[in-house]
């Protein structure tokens, strides 16, 4: 077991397991088009009806994964040309709140996530099997390789894409 393994915590364990042994840059590619189809169609009503109290409404899923995407994609920019680079986690609660998201545009959250995203995987992409051992310190987890974090970005996609299709069933 390595130093950045004994750090998992039960939200890192359990983010990795949901992408198993897939590709996770095959999982990050597809994921937009993905909810592109879920979502098509919805009213804007539908986009905006939270899951239940205390909980999420789709255009609040759109948001967070387009702010995500900024997060996603500076700290791998960071890993790929810095040495042990700080990572820099974020409140998402915060963020919710202070931009307001429950309140954005669903389809240009969904717009910029997408663009960020091909983007994104333009760097992805570009990773040698020595840039996966890259390691930074992020300021939550602690050590953080190039390929634990691509990993975690995959397999948040995959809990989005869950919470999605529980919201799905509420809003119909």
């Amino acid at each position: 077991m390595t130093a950045i393994d004994a750090a998992m915590t039960p939200y890192v364990r359990e983010t990795l397991d949901l992408l198993g042994a897939r590709d996770p840059i095959a999982v990050m590619a597809e994921t937009p088009g993905w909810i592109a189809t879920a979502l098509a169609g919805l009213s804007d009503a539908a986009l905006r009806t939270p899951e239940g109290e205390n909980k999420w409404s789709l255009t609040q899923v759109l948001a967070h994964l387009a702010d995500c995407e900024i997060a996603w994609g500076w700290r791998a920019r960071q890993l790929l040309t810095e040495d042990r680079p700080p990572l820099q986690g974020f409140n998402e609660t915060a963020w919710m709140a202070r931009f307001d998201c429950g309140n954005a545009d669903p389809h240009q959250a969904l717009g910029v996530f997408t663009a960020l995203r091909q983007w994104n995987l333009r760097v992805w992409r570009s990773a040698t099997p020595a840039d996966y051992a890259r390691v930074g310190m992020h300021g939550e987890r602690g050590p953080e390789s190039f390929d634990r974090a691509l990993r975690m970005a995959s397999g948040h996609d995959l809990r989005h894409r869950r919470q999605m299709e529980r919201i799905l069933k509420v809003v119909g």
